[in-house]
């Protein structure tokens, strides 16, 4: 895998070169590129939403529907990927993505409900400490369960939920003024509830140095990695948070409201293991179907699923953890740097003083977060002025710009394409198509 070098020229023919260098670049086939309707192509930097659907995903989806047809109930055991022990398929795929043990990891529910699950077993408040700590910019879903969580317990929100904001003028999150809080706080905080990736302005968090400071001061912590698995390499089992959640529809392409996943450390499913929900599913398989009042968990993680998976929903993640898999996540991770680099360089070199970056070069994977700068310019209609021009990107309040070129699909005649249609939007300009 070829590394994008540290300069660049500003023409097509620099993104040409580097798309035939690239060793990824026959994995964009893999994937339904969506066509516009009418003018130019389509450009598509949005996979820090919604990623695009792995051609194998619908073969995959096919042949469950068929088998279902086929044999009906028996193909919880004759299908051809049997329904019974279907979620396995994705343990090791997501495993070797989370850099945990195959025991540590489960696809199951959607990432808001797994985060309720990890909080009702890890959030224990007592009357000294009983707070929940979040970054001040966290994504509403996690707030939301933050609070419910500590309502349900009998506190209030105003005096229990913590914040770890930037500073004044700033959009990114600083380690010092973390360390300062729980310094101040720490011995009424309870659980901290932090992102790997920051989903508004792209930081990627020291999630290593997260769990060690959690430790240091006796608090619970979980990691919401909804932008960060198939984004960034991690290492969970090493790291140690108490549990960690994520979703499958954004980087790991598992399609809308794809199953999400759950990281629960092996220290934590074996010996002194925490109280937590279960359902049937939790259970373990060789003893399921002997209807027990009793409960015998299965191993792991496993024993925190409640119901059967979707399997329909869970064969897209399948499908696509098999291209992860086939590429690296090493190699892809080299190729993000690529793409953000030259990203960042033909903003820094075509549009100097009208576009600025927020994330910080130095902790960042797929994602830029871009501020369009300059009197007269109102950063809405540059937004609006690019979807007329066929990319698909996203906007979050009040003024970001989200782009990600994502190197399983995202070429670097994307990314040069996408910054002159913003030259374009900016100056209200057409493009030649």
């Amino acid at each position: 895998m070829s590394r994008a070098p540290q300069t660049f020229d500003t023409g097509r023919e620099t993104a040409v070169a580097l798309d035939r260098a690239d060793s990824l670049r026959a994995y964009r086939d893999e994937f339904v590129i969506p066509q516009a309707e009418d003018g130019p192509a389509l450009v598509y930097l949005c996979g820090n939403s919604l990623g695009l659907e792995p051609k194998r995903a619908l073969h995959y989806v096919r042949e469950e529907l068929e088998d279902w047809g086929r044999f009906g109930v028996e193909g919880h055991f004759r299908a051809r990927r049997p329904w019974l022990p279907y979620h396995r398929l994705a343990t090791p795929g997501l495993a070797t993505l989370c850099g945990a043990l195959p025991t540590e990891v489960v696809a199951m529910n959607s990432l808001t409900v797994n985060l309720h699950l990890g909080l009702t077993a890890f959030y224990r408040p007592t009357r000294a400490r009983f707070g929940i700590l979040i970054e001040s910019t966290a994504f509403p879903s996690d707030r939301f369960a933050a609070e419910s969580q500590i309502r349900l317990h009998g506190f209030d929100p105003a005096d229990a939920l913590l914040e770890w904001a930037p500073r004044p003028g700033d959009s990114l999150l600083r380690m010092d003024d973390l360390k300062e809080l729980l310094q101040a706080e720490g011995e009424r905080i309870a659980l901290m509830l932090l992102p790997g990736v920051q989903y508004y302005n792209g930081q990627v968090l020291d999630m290593a140095a997260l769990c060690r400071l959690a430790r240091r001061h006796g608090v619970t912590i979980a990691l919401d990695l909804a932008h960060a698995v198939g984004n960034v390499p991690l290492s969970l089992h090493d790291w140690s948070p108490d549990f960690a959640v994520w979703c499958s529809y954004k980087y790991l392409n598992g399609g809308p409201g794809a199953i999400a996943g759950m990281f629960v450390p092996e220290r934590h499913t074996s010996g002194d293991a925490p109280a937590h929900l279960c359902g049937w599913w939790g259970n373990r398989e060789e003893s399921r179907f002997r209807m027990a009042a009793d409960f015998d968990a299965a191993r792991g993680i496993e024993s925190w699923q409640l119901s059967n998976p979707p399997i329909l929903s869970l064969a897209p993640v399948v499908a696509s953890l098999e291209l992860f898999d086939a590429a690296g996540m090493l190699a892809l991770a080299q190729k993000s740097r690529g793409l953000t680099g030259y990203l960042d360089f033909l903003l820094q070199h075509r549009l100097p003083d009208r576009i600025c970056s927020i994330t910080p070069a130095d902790a960042r994977g797929c994602q830029l977060s871009l501020r369009v700068e300059g009197s007269g310019l109102d950063p809405r209609q540059v937004f609006r002025r690019l979807e007329a021009l066929n990319v698909v990107i996203d906007w979050r309040e009040p003024d970001v710009i989200r782009v990600a070129p994502v190197p399983l699909y995202n070429t670097y005649e994307d990314v040069y394409e996408f910054v002159r249609r913003l030259e374009a939007a900016i100056d209200g300009a057409s493009i030649r198509t």
